[in-house]
């Protein structure tokens, strides 16, 4: 049996959830977090993103992960969703090359071709 405390800790848990699900975005910026993804440097990629978002001042980004996604040799693998646009997946993905996709495409609207995988 759960005590009230713990109960409305639960629920004030997943009343934040479900704001996260239904934050108001321009971009969305799926991570690639499986294992391999991981072996190769996602964390320092993700790392990166938060650091951009950070330091550029962005609130109209929504951040998640995913696992594999199939393309271990391309790995790590960034989708940049852009509302109303297609999906971009940039691999073999470092922290410059974060660097680069958010000042050129995330600010400037030009995706970044020398990275796509596929669009």
């Amino acid at each position: 049996m759960k005590t009230l405390v713990e109960l409305q800790k639960i629920r004030k848990k997943t009343k934040d959830d479900m704001r996260l699900r239904n934050i108001d975005y321009d971009f969305k910026v799926v991570v690639g977090m499986g294992t391999i993804d991981i072996a190769l440097g996602s964390r320092d990629v993700m790392k990166t993103i938060l650091d951009e978002i950070t330091n550029r001042n962005l609130n109209n980004i929504l951040i998640t992960q995913t696992g594999e996604k199939g393309l271990c040799s391309m790995e790590p693998v960034v989708d940049v969703i852009e509302k109303g646009k297609p999906i971009v997946t940039y691999g073999n993905m470092t922290p410059e090359k974060v660097r680069t996709v958010f000042s050129e495409h995330i600010v400037n609207g030009k995706p970044v071709d020398d990275f796509i995988i596929t669009i």
